[in-house]
């Protein structure tokens, strides 16, 4: 089929792409510029113009094609609320466009939603979850309410591999390194699931080719939970710096806005997906991409 694909070159849009024409699909992928367009179509894909705020590109980007696989965001931290709020704007429209047909909207979400106790997993939902984030799996509800085909991919806090330059654990480890120690809050005992890029690009691809309920959510989790003490024990072995325990308030001098994501704790399972998607992790995990040269080469 052809698969339009926001974000397409992206960090973990580009693998996504690849693992859809290594399957025999073609891609349609949302560019902004020249340079984009054409990394994107020497990768095999073709190159459609526009951007998440011009809802007129993404309209005909989904004409054009069989299935959507919604991967953009923009991750301007900044105006974080203002930026969730266009992303259910931006489902908002491909949805529109969906309506009356029987095309698969794969759209993306994070496990960072939930902080608590226990467990969460697949069915977990909350709709009155006051994170801004909450706005995507609205925007999906809403839809799926309507007759359109969804399904929400749920990232995890990290999602790991060559090329992550923007993500949390580079986030961490250039706060180390500017701080002279790497931190935690109340002794990290909080804990972060985990994928590789891969292995979330191949999740992607069996969500769309598989048939599912509209409305159901994936977790793109391999490892369920890290201990947050463990990811800094490694950063600051590798940049040869102490470790030190925060309070909450210490916490935001030293970690400013990315303080919600240091002290979140998101166990979250994602055994429900693998059974649903025969989906089987592979590639290697975050504390091996940390020993590894994935984030040390370039800091």
């Amino acid at each position: 089929m052809k698969v339009f694909v926001t974000g397409a070159t992206g960090f973990i849009g580009t693998a996504v792409v690849r693992e859809l024409l290594g399957s025999g699909h073609q891609v349609l992928g949302l560019v902004r510029s020249e340079e984009s367009a054409k990394k994107l179509i020497a990768a095999g894909a073709q190159a459609h113009r526009g951007d998440l705020n011009d809802f007129e590109s993404l309209k005909s980007g989904v004409a054009s094609s069989d299935a959507v696989i919604h991967l953009g965001f923009i991750h301007d931290f900044t105006r974080f609320e203002e930026m969730c709020r266009l992303d259910g704007k931006v489902i908002e429209t491909i949805g529109e466009a969906l309506l009356g047909t029987e095309k698969s909207f794969i759209i993306t979400s994070g496990t960072a939603l939930f902080s608590k106790d226990g467990i969460t997993n697949e069915k977990d939902l909350s709709a009155n979850n006051p994170h801004p984030r909450i706005a995507t799996e609205n925007a999906a509800d809403a839809l799926a309410a309507k007759g359109v085909r969804v399904a929400v991919v749920r990232l995890p806090p990290s999602v790991h591999g060559k090329g992550d330059v923007i993500g949390f654990v580079p986030t961490l480890i250039k706060i180390a390194k500017e701080k002279g120690k790497s931190a935690v809050i109340n002794n990290g005992t909080n804990f972060w699931p985990a994928v590789h890029r891969l292995d979330a690009a191949k999740l992607y691809r069996l969500a769309l080719e598989k048939p599912f309920v509209s409305g159901t959510r994936y977790h793109a989790v391999a490892e369920q939970g890290i201990p947050f003490k463990n990811i800094a024990a490694f950063i600051a072995e590798r940049l040869q710096i102490p470790v030190a325990s925060l309070t909450s308030d210490e916490a935001i001098a030293y970690f400013g806005w990315f303080a919600h994501f240091a002290k979140l704790n998101n166990l979250t399972s994602g055994e429900e997906t693998k059974k649903a998607l025969d989906w089987k992790p592979q590639y290697p995990t975050l504390l091996e991409d940390l020993q590894g040269t994935v984030y040390f080469s370039e800091f």
